[in-house]
């Protein structure tokens, strides 16, 4: 967000002027930027409209140095994004995208923004597993400004572009009081097996499990055979 806040900083638009060309950005609609930007100091103007296409590897950072109108807020916003991404490159082997014209949430967050990516296990797509980012202003309302970031996790994405797990192999139990039963399956548990008791009427919610055997009453006494 520092990035864009660099920029529009020596022009003192009024909030509403400002919160427009975030949103024409966020939108990466480059008509409606044209339109709001056409009054501008020309070299604002021409930084402004850059920044839709300033997205890609990690030279995106030094082509913004290049090509956007040089300050010091600039140069900090862009030191600050270089430093973290050699500190992310440092600790896990991750390819590293840059959009500096990426604005959804401008209004709360107040640094960067970002999103973790990684390839589904079973076709290879990419998953946006994790999103978040800094939001340092948003303690304001009670009185006290604090650094803060956050991120939330899609765990029915992870869930579902994880690998398939290996179904453990176990002993299915009827459920009840019959004489006997708890005591063959604490039996049969102290012994190392999973035993797996059905509640009556979820006989098939037992996914995790291959119940290639089955726990029965035969003759008077608790055996186990081959599941049915």
């Amino acid at each position: 967000m520092r990035v864009v806040d660099a920029l529009l900083a020596p022009a003192g638009l009024d909030a509403g002027s400002a919160s427009a060309i975030h949103q024409a950005l966020a939108k990466k609609d480059t008509a409606t930027l044209i339109a709001l930007t056409a009054d501008l100091p020309a070299a604002m103007r021409d930084g402004l409209r850059l920044i839709p296409d300033l997205y890609g590897g990690v030279q995106v950072l030094e082509l913004a140095r290049n090509s956007l109108p040089s300050s010091p807020l600039l140069t900090e916003a862009l030191d600050d994004l270089a430093r973290l991404v050699t500190g992310v490159q440092a600790i896990a082997s991750v390819q590293v995208s840059i959009d500096l014209g990426d604005l959804r949430g401008y209004a709360y967050y107040t640094g960067l923004r970002f999103s973790v990516y990684a390839q589904a296990f079973d076709d290879g797509q990419q998953c946006e597993l994790v999103r978040g980012g800094r939001y340092d202003e948003v303690g304001a309302v009670f009185g006290r400004r604090r650094p803060a970031v956050g991120f939330s996790v899609d765990v029915k994405e992870l869930v579902g572009m994880s690998a398939t797990p290996k179904l453990h192999r176990a002993i299915r139990a009827p459920w009840g009081d019959a004489p006997g039963l708890r005591e063959a399956v604490a039996a049969l548990r102290q012994q190392g097996e999973a035993v797996v008791s059905l509640l009556p009427g979820h006989d098939n919610e037992v996914n995790e499990f291959d119940c290639d055997r089955e726990l029965v009453l035969l003759d008077g006494a608790w055996q186990v055979r081959a599941a049915a």
